[in-house]
């Protein structure tokens, strides 16, 4: 599926609800977990696939991967240490479309995802989507008070393109010292913003 030809609306539109595959082995460093997949991630099967978004680069930029991987490559993560899940994974065009009963369950799901492959840090991408999924409507980013099971609990911005706040530095800026703390064991960690 890494060839496919550029979707056209009608195959964005045939797309709506379709998952994506998690990227996860037992015991990684660092599990993402993205919202939910966009249309053009429902297309192609891939994670963070839409050109616009800029997940692939910041984990370049941040040193996660020491070249910049496509979404096809997604699972040369694993050798790295990380991998990719999504509090809800269903298509859609934009992450509000989702339903804070959705929301709450993806928080539920991730639980369970943690509890059985007990990554070392758990990093969710987007605060908003953080604080419905886990009624947490303080929460702000950066390391959390509280593990998630029995894992570091981390909450950077969401690096979708529709997401104008943070730039591709402040991105791999943020998830750089996310990297750091995790790789160092610190517990207080400058990614606040």
């Amino acid at each position: 599926m890494t060839n496919l030809p550029k979707p056209t609306r009608a195959d964005l539109l045939a797309s709506y609800g379709k998952p994506t595959e998690d990227v996860i082995a037992e015991g990684l460093t660092l599990l993402f977990c993205g919202i939910n997949p966009g249309l053009y991630s429902g297309y192609t099967g891939h994670n963070f696939a839409r050109p616009g978004n800029r997940f692939w680069p910041t984990l370049y930029r941040a040193g996660y991967t020491d070249r910049l991987l496509a979404p096809a490559d997604k699972r040369e993560l694993l050798a790295r240490g990380y991998g990719i899940t999504n509090l809800v994974n269903r298509a859609t065009a934009r992450a509000d479309e989702l339903t804070p009963g959705e929301l709450a369950a993806g928080g539920e799901r991730l639980l369970r995802t943690i509890q059985t492959y007990r990554p070392r840090a758990v990093a969710v991408l987007g605060v908003s989507a953080y604080r419905s999924a886990f009624n947490q409507p303080r929460a702000v980013m950066g390391r959390q008070p509280h593990d998630l099971a029995s894992a570091q609990l981390w909450v950077l911005p969401n690096p979708s393109g529709l997401n104008a706040h943070y730039q591709l530095d402040d991105l791999a800026r943020i998830f750089r010292d996310c990297r750091l703390a995790i790789e160092s064991g610190t517990e207080n960690p400058s990614t606040a913003s």
